[in-house]
């Protein structure tokens, strides 16, 4: 049972992995909103990879700041990781639709500040995770 926790925690790690990669290429390409996103998917897949690996039998949604929260029932110093995560929750919807920014459409309201930023908090978090994984076994 373990080795297939093991597998399963490995490919949402992996996908978070490539995520990240996905999401410094639109940044370059200057797609800020779509990098943004991944971002924000890169911190997600991360912590439920995590979340996996620490015998969770089913993990539920897909705010940050409540994946955090449940992976602290694992490891006390996950509230570092979520002090820092939770700036990505506001890209999982204000990145993709169309009517959720007052001021346009996200393709045109994000930029390369926006991405720069989202891409340092998914790096930190994917590194932290990898880090616990690697210190807890």
């Amino acid at each position: 049972m373990a080795d297939a926790a093991d597998r399963r925690a490995k490919a949402w790690i992996s996908q978070a992995s490539h995520d990240l990669d996905a999401a410094k290429a639109n940044a370059v390409e200057g797609r800020h909103a779509l990098a943004c996103f991944l971002c924000h998917q890169v911190a997600e897949k991360a912590v439920t990879g995590f979340l996996y690996a620490r015998g969770a039998e089913q993990v539920w949604g897909h705010s940050l700041a409540d994946l955090c929260e449940d992976a602290l029932a694992f490891d006390q110093s996950f509230d570092l990781v979520k002090s820092i995560a939770i700036l990505l929750d506001k890209h999982f919807l204000g990145a993709r639709y169309p009517e959720s920014l007052p001021g346009g459409v996200p393709a045109e309201a994000y930029d390369a500040l926006d991405s720069e930023r989202a891409l340092e908090v998914a790096e930190d978090v994917l590194g932290a995770v990898n880090q616990r994984l690697s210190e807890g076994g």
